[in-house]
């Protein structure tokens, strides 16, 4: 059985996609990029980090899962030579979870205010 998990953004219908989709105990979040209320949020790629991940948990959840359950994340950045400071974000959350993960440096994101996006994918046990 598929559910869908919507974020509510205008652009999900207009693009085509959702926030999330649970198939059995697999979650997957689509990019997930530092938005609140469609607007681009954080003043930093830390901040931004940190805005994606929480996105990424709260869609977890409503999906029937927890951050616990991370398996996979992939981290997007417009400027590869942050990697700290993502990494830093990253490593809060996900420090005792050590889910497979890996951060490419891309040339822009949909928005140049971004300097960040983050997928993940979920497994509930």
């Amino acid at each position: 059985m598929r559910t869908n998990i919507s974020s509510g953004a205008p652009w999900e219908n207009q693009v085509g996609y959702c926030r999330a989709v649970r198939i059995g105990n697999t979650i997957e979040v689509s990019g997930t990029a530092p938005v609140r209320d469609g607007k681009t949020v954080g003043d930093n790629v830390y901040e931004q980090t940190q805005v994606c991940l929480q996105i990424i948990k709260e869609a977890i959840e409503k999906a029937g899962g927890k951050i616990e359950d991370v398996v996979r994340t992939r981290i997007y950045v417009t400027d590869i030579s942050q990697w700290v400071m993502v990494g830093k974000a990253h490593g809060e959350v996900f420090g005792d979870i050590k889910p497979a993960t890996s951060m490419v440096e891309v040339k822009a994101l949909i928005d140049p205010d971004m300097m960040v996006e983050i997928e993940a994918t979920a497994i509930i046990d």
